[in-house]
């Protein structure tokens, strides 16, 4: 009995005394994960659009090119997030030129979209 009582306050002192870190995702962590997959499945998106054009596909070209273009816009916003939470500078002119291409990109497809509905 003797035993079993020391050996509770032991674990029982481990436990109170040396703290548990959990490998939660901080923020940056967090943005920066964000920025990579949106940026990644963004990238595949106009990839698979592209071997699709050559192989003479048009089928959901621009309705795909929208979703790409929207996960980039989103992406640049959790980059430039993740810089703000790290307290560095972020590469404005390379963070808004990559926005505007994205832009540039959604709009394209909501001319064509809104002229083919008309």
């Amino acid at each position: 009995m003797k035993r079993i009582l020391i050996n509770f306050l032991i674990i029982s002192a481990i436990y109170i005394y040396i703290p548990n870190q959990v490998n939660a995702e901080n923020k940056l962590d967090f943005y920066m994960n964000d920025f990579y997959k949106k940026s990644n499945e963004a990238s595949l998106i106009l990839k698979e659009i592209e071997i699709d054009m050559k192989l003479g596909i048009k089928k959901k070209i621009c309705s795909r090119q929208i979703k790409a273009a929207k996960l980039g816009i989103l992406a640049n916003e959790s980059l430039f997030k993740a810089f703000q939470i790290a307290g560095t500078e972020p590469p404005n002119s390379s963070l808004n030129a990559s926005t505007k291409r994205w832009k540039s990109l959604l709009d394209d497809c909501m001319n064509i979209k809104e002229m083919l509905s008309n």
